[in-house]
């Protein structure tokens, strides 16, 4: 399972912090950073995460989301 941030997008609102927190997490200059999960997470909780973006910069090949 791949997940991307488009850093032009992404203003560290930490949305997907709140839904994955195992999965994103913000540094101390408010990057988003991703540790990219194995096979053993719900892409169902991945694709919540990628959802809840109100700015639409994150994407994944997590099923059943798929942003274009």
């Amino acid at each position: 399972m791949l997940i991307e941030v488009d850093r032009n997008l992404c203003e560290a609102n930490a949305r997907c912090v709140k839904v994955a927190p195992d999965i994103f997490s913000l540094d101390d200059d408010e990057e988003l950073l991703i540790a990219q999960p194995g096979d053993d997470v719900d892409p169902t909780l991945v694709a919540k995460a990628v959802a809840s973006c109100p700015r639409n910069a994150l994407t994944s090949d997590a099923p059943p989301f798929q942003r274009p």
